[in-house]
């Protein structure tokens, strides 16, 4: 068995699964002020061969994790020039979020051609991998809660309540819901332009966010869960300590 680990702005995700043939045992999420109930996978920690993660959420809560596991090793993912057929290049490739890495590579996985690959959470990215295995830069966005909680703080006017979605808003709620919504998609459409007339493009679209506004995506779409931990298993697999 492998523990995969998934320490996001918001949540932690983490699933258990059969090294050898990849079958997901047991899964699950918490937020970080429920980190401590990490602790009932002490069990599943002690007996797992390996335990893998990616963490962008700072080492005071890589160390909160590591306790609520008894100590045990934690193999953090760190961003390299090249993984898994994934070639990075970013300027400077060690700067590159880890999760956003996982994620690259899961998505090379999962579909061979050009794609767009999309993680929708606290924050947008929106990333650009190519047919051949490239990843040629991508974007940084906030989430559509943080899109709205921004207005709300920045404004004198607007409120933080939330709205619904329409084509053609007629009271401020819905205007900002719809506005954050529409610009979620614009970003995403706008990226997946530039491969757009490559044979097979598509977007795979994950996070917990990502239901808001995957309906108003008019692209090849496939909505893909928990992108970062089958990253993760594919990175574990390839690369066995």
């Amino acid at each position: 068995m492998i523990l995969l680990i998934d320490a996001g702005n918001s949540r932690i995700k983490w699933r258990l699964q059969c090294a050898s043939k990849g079958r997901v045992e047991a899964e699950g999420a918490l937020v970080h002020d429920d980190i401590d109930r990490l602790a009932s996978l002490r069990p599943q920690a002690l007996s797992a061969a390996r335990i893998v993660g990616s963490n962008v959420a700072g080492t005071a809560v890589a160390e909160r994790i590591a306790r609520a596991l008894g100590g045990e090793h934690i193999d953090w993912l760190r961003p390299g020039q090249q993984a898994c057929g994934v070639r990075n290049l970013y300027e400077h490739p060690l700067q590159l979020g880890a999760d956003r890495w996982a994620a690259l590579i899961g998505a090379r996985a999962v579909h061979a051609y050009a794609s767009v690959v999309v993680m929708a959470g606290t924050a947008t990215t929106v990333d650009l991998l190519s047919a051949s295995g490239d990843f040629l830069g991508g974007l940084i966005l906030p989430g559509v809660e943080l899109m709205q909680q921004s207005l709300a703080r920045g404004t004198a006017q607007l409120p933080s309540a939330s709205g619904k979605f329409r084509l053609q808003p007629r009271c401020t709620l819905d205007a900002i819901r719809s506005g954050c919504l529409q610009a979620q998609a614009g970003a995403v459409e706008r990226m997946f332009r530039q491969i757009a007339t490559q044979p097979d493009a598509l977007c795979l679209l994950s996070g917990g966010a990502a239901d808001g506004f995957a309906e108003l995506l008019d692209i090849p779409l496939q909505r893909i869960d928990n992108l970062v931990l089958h990253g993760l298993a594919v990175f574990a697999a390839s690369h066995p300590q």
